[in-house]
């Protein structure tokens, strides 16, 4: 049988940036402001974050920034206990950081995981496309990267950075995930580990 499901006709007029302001440069993040025409045709104004220099609307969104990392080792996640200023507390995390100028995607990997634990890259499970970190605010794009890690665990951090690395199974896992504050993309990560759903492991 046709399934008789259809896709909701739009109403109105589509979203349309008419004009984009720096209002604020800071040393690491630009802001700016926004102006849309909405769906009724009116003015709506909104605040947006950039690690890049925008000059029009096709340059929002349209580098990539950084990368996410989901690394097992021995049937084991590799988590981050660290603490971060942003909320100003620790969370668990993914090993992740900012591409630098004139570094591969498989350079910054190497780097990052390198200098957050220690560790290095024993094979590369896979790179998914680069996404949207938070909508909401930002146009910032990274790529989430499966690995499996292999070394000892050593501290190459800045004295700006605090973080305890260390592998949990599926078990500890998800006792951390009913306990412990996460960053929405390695509490996703660590969910499906604890499911056993993650790529490149085999139940």
């Amino acid at each position: 049988m046709r399934s008789k499901s259809r896709r909701r006709k739009r109403k109105g007029i589509e979203m349309k940036l008419i004009g984009m302001e720096k209002v604020k440069d800071g040393k690491y993040l630009k802001n700016y402001e926004l102006t849309y025409l909405n769906k009724a045709g009116r003015e709506k104004k909104y605040e947006i974050v950039s690690r890049k220099e925008l000059t029009d609307a096709g340059d929002i969104g349209k580098k990539v920034s950084g990368i996410s990392i989901a690394a097992v080792n021995d049937g084991k996640l590799l988590l981050l206990k660290e603490f971060r200023m942003g909320v100003n507390k620790t969370v668990y995390n993914l090993c992740a950081g900012m591409i630098e100028e004139g570094e591969t995607v498989m350079d910054c990997i190497k780097r990052e995981l390198y200098e957050e634990t220690g560790l290095s890259v024993k094979q590369v499970i896979d790179i998914l496309p680069a996404s949207f970190a938070a909508v909401a605010i930002s146009d910032m794009k990274t790529h989430i990267v499966f690995v499996e890690a292999e070394g000892t665990f050593e501290d190459h951090t800045s004295e700006n950075e605090m973080i305890e690395a260390d592998f949990y199974s599926r078990e500890e896992t998800a006792a951390l995930l009913q306990t412990e504050e996460f960053s929405s993309r390695a509490q996703m990560v660590a969910y499906f580990f604890s499911k056993n759903l993650f790529p490149g492991i085999g139940k």
